[in-house]
C-alpha cells in the first residue's frame, strides 16, 4: 500500500465545526479528537477515539457533524502511517452504518432514508436550535425523527462517495482492515469492479479472514453473477474451515437449496468444529456468529435446525 500524497486530515480547517451540531453541542472540538488519532501517545489517541465516538456515534445516532468526519477518517485508514488504523476502519463503520447488521442487507437506501426525502434546511435549522436549548419542554419539534433519518442519511452517502477506496483495502497488508473493507462493500453498489476485487482476495495464510468475509459480502451481491457462484464453489476445498463454512454461508444466501452437496455437508460440519470458527479463533468483522450465519443458511435452504 503506497503513502498517501497529501496529509490525511487535508482539508480539516475548511469545515465550519463550531457551526455543526454534535451529540454534545458545537462540534467545535472534532477537528482536534481527530488530529489526536495521529498521536504518538497511545493513551491520547485511545481518549481521542472514545471521544470522537461519543460525539458522532453517539449510542448509535449521528449528527449533524457526523457525515464531515467520513472522509477524514477515510484519509486516516488510506494512510499506512495512521496508528491504529483497524480501529479507525471499525470507527468509520460505525460512522457510515450505525448499528446496522447484516439483517438489513441487501441494503436498499432508497428505502432506508425514505422519511428524510422531504427534510428541508429549516427543518434542520429547527431541530438544531431545539437540541441547543435546555430540551425539558417535551420531545422536540415534530420533524426530530425525519432530521436524524436525514442525518443517517448523509454520513452512508458520505462513505458511498468514496467507497472505491474502500476496495482498494481489500489488499492491505493488515489482515483486520481488509476484512474490513470486505463487509464495507456488502453495503453500497456492487459494481463490476468491487465484485472483481471479492472475489480476487486469496484464501492463503495471513488472508483467511479478509476472504471469509468477503464470502459473506458475496452471499448478498451481484445475485446473477455466475463466477462469483463457481469462486464460492471452489473455495468449498479451501483449507481452513472459516473460509469453507462462509462460502457455503454464501452459496445458501445466493442459490437456496441448490447449493453443492459440498456446501451442505460443510454446513452440517458446523457445530462439530465451532472451536476453529469463534470470535477469538476466526475473528470476521461481522455481527451475526458463524454458527449465527450457519443457522441462517440452513433457513434459507429449508432445513432450519
Amino acid at each position: 500500500m503506497s503513502a498517501p500524497t497529501q496529509s490525511p486530515l487535508e482539508g480539516l480547517d475548511t469545515v465550519d465545526w463550531a457551526d455543526l451540531h454534535h451529540a454534545y453541542g458545537s462540534a467545535a472540538d472534532v477537528p482536534g479528537q481527530l488530529t489526536a488519532l495521529l498521536s504518538a501517545d497511545a493513551e491520547e489517541r485511545h481518549q481521542a477515539h472514545n471521544q470522537l465516538r461519543g460525539n458522532v456515534y453517539h449510542q448509535g445516532t449521528r449528527w449533524q457533524a457526523s457525515c464531515h468526519v467520513v472522509p477524514f477518517l477515510t484519509g486516516l485508514v488510506d494512510d499506512p502511517g495512521t496508528p491504529d488504523r483497524a480501529a479507525v476502519a471499525d470507527l468509520l463503520r460505525a460512522i457510515a452504518l450505525g448499528d446496522r447488521d447484516d439483517t438489513h442487507l441487501p441494503f436498499e437506501p432508497a428505502r432506508e432514508f425514505a422519511r428524510a426525502e422531504n427534510v428541508t434546511s429549516t427543518d434542520v435549522a429547527a431541530v438544531v436550535d431545539w437540541l441547543n436549548s435546555d430540551n425539558e419542554d417535551g420531545d422536540g419539534p415534530e420533524e426530530s425523527e425525519a432530521v436524524a433519518v436525514s442525518w443517517d442519511r448523509d454520513a452512508y452517502l458520505a462513505a458511498a462517495a468514496v467507497s472505491d477506496r474502500f476496495a482498494a483495502w481489500t489488499d492491505d497488508p493488515d489482515p483486520m482492515i481488509a476484512a474490513r473493507a470486505a463487509e464495507l462493500l456488502s453495503w453500497f453498489p456492487a459494481t463490476r469492479s468491487v465484485v472483481a476485487r471479492l472475489m480476487d482476495i486469496p484464501a492463503a495464510e495471513g488472508n483467511q479472514v479478509a476472504r471469509a468475509s468477503a464470502n459473506l459480502s458475496l452471499g448478498y451481491l451481484a445475485p446473477d453473477a455466475s463466477a462469483a457462484d463457481d469462486r464460492l464453489t471452489a473455495l468449498l476445498a479451501a483449507g481452513t474451515f472459516g473460509v469453507q463454512l462462509t462460502a457455503a454461508v454464501a452459496l445458501a444466501l445466493r442459490l437456496g437449496d441448490r447449493i453443492p452437496d459440498a456446501g451442505l455437508q460443510i454446513l452440517a460440519e458446523a457445530r462439530d468444529r465451532a472451536d476453529e470458527i469463534t470470535a477469538t479463533a476466526f475473528p470476521v468483522p461481522w455481527r451475526r456468529s458463524r454458527l449465527g450465519f450457519t443457522a441462517l443458511a440452513l433457513y434459507r435452504i429449508g432445513l432450519s435446525p
